[in-house]
């Protein structure tokens, strides 16, 4: 595909966008308790996050490889909430569904941190031959940069120039998977194709 990083982050913000929209006023459409999760999330915040990307498209300096990861992952880490939270009565019911150790309480979606997201994905969402679980891993070890004193690979432009690109496949892949009302997924679909 020839396509910019600066058209890819714009898909990407189209399609979040889009998301973000239909799943914040989804009364009616997703269960009450759901809808419930999902109208107090802070879906806005996943918008605003995916039209940053484009700051991220030039050559970049360490600081801001740094800024660019720790925004692919709250993406990353929103978009699998997201999945979560329509899904949120079959979480609930699903044995293997994240708790707390102490109380043994089933983790709220929006609670939840991006490792145990992953590990949870990995071994009930995600099929054993996709790619997911590493790309997330790797992201998330280049995100916990923006934590470190002590050195880490950052990886080149380049290649978070190509994590982009793969973020608008994730995106893509965690939309095909949420239930929508009939045509309201192929106008979603379309608007990140254009």
């Amino acid at each position: 595909m020839n396509r910019t990083t600066y058209e890819t982050t714009k898909k990407i913000a189209r399609l979040v966008q889009n998301m973000t929209r239909f799943w914040s006023s989804s009364d009616g459409w997703a269960p009450i308790d759901a809808s419930k999760l999902l109208s107090k999330s802070m879906l806005e915040w996943q918008s605003s996050l995916a039209d940053c990307l484009e700051k991220w498209t030039g050559d970049l300096t360490q600081g801001e490889r740094i800024l660019a990861w720790a925004n692919i992952g709250a993406i990353v880490e929103g978009q699998l909430k997201l999945f979560l939270a329509v899904y949120y009565e079959d979480y609930l019911n699903d044995i293997y569904a994240i708790s707390d150790k102490r109380t043994r309480a089933i983790i709220e979606p929006d609670a939840l941190m991006l490792e145990k997201l992953r590990v949870f994905f990995k071994s009930r969402i995600w099929m054993e031959n996709e790619p997911w679980d590493a790309w997330l891993s790797l992201v998330q070890q280049k995100r916990n940069a923006i934590h470190a004193f002590k050195a880490r690979n950052l990886g080149t432009t380049k290649e978070l120039h190509d994590a982009l690109e793969t973020l608008l496949v994730f995106v893509r892949r965690i939309n095909s998977q949420l239930p929508y009302p009939d045509g309201t997924y192929m106008e979603l679909i379309e608007c990140s194709h254009e």
